[in-house]
């Protein structure tokens, strides 16, 4: 199965779909380019990029909202705080302090830029599709 995600004219990823190998492949190789053909053929004025469920390429699986940067040939996610940094080698972003690495809880607080303890565990904050 190849996945692909439909980016809008700014690079966000808008939605994702899930196609089978008999459109993507050409022998025994997957081709990127048959599996945007197809979904243009279907979708008239969309564009497409093909994104690995395993992480094998473009750095991570994209989900809805992340960012398709062209030159970095990459998906980003959403910055989860204004703080946050991006971390220009892994293209994740980073708090302003690292969080304490104690098997407690944390969430961060934007406000005192710091990190509060909590005793529940905080879902990740990625938005995959």
């Amino acid at each position: 199965m190849a996945h692909f995600v439909e980016i809008d004219s700014e690079g966000t990823v808008v939605r994702g779909v899930v196609l089978s190998n008999t459109i993507t492949y050409q022998g025994d190789e997957e081709v990127e380019e048959l599996g945007i053909a197809y979904l243009q053929n279907m979708f008239p004025n969309t564009d497409w990029v093909q994104t690995s469920y395993n992480d094998n390429f473009r750095k991570r699986y994209a989900g809805k909202g992340y960012k398709y940067d062209v030159e970095r040939d990459a998906f980003i996610p959403p910055q989860p705080f204004p703080s946050w940094l991006l971390n220009e080698e892994s293209l994740s972003w980073e708090a302003p302090f690292p969080m304490p690495d104690d098997d407690k809880f944390y969430q961060w607080d934007e406000e005192n830029q710091s990190w509060v303890e909590t005793d529940i565990e905080q879902p990740n904050n990625n938005n995959d599709i």
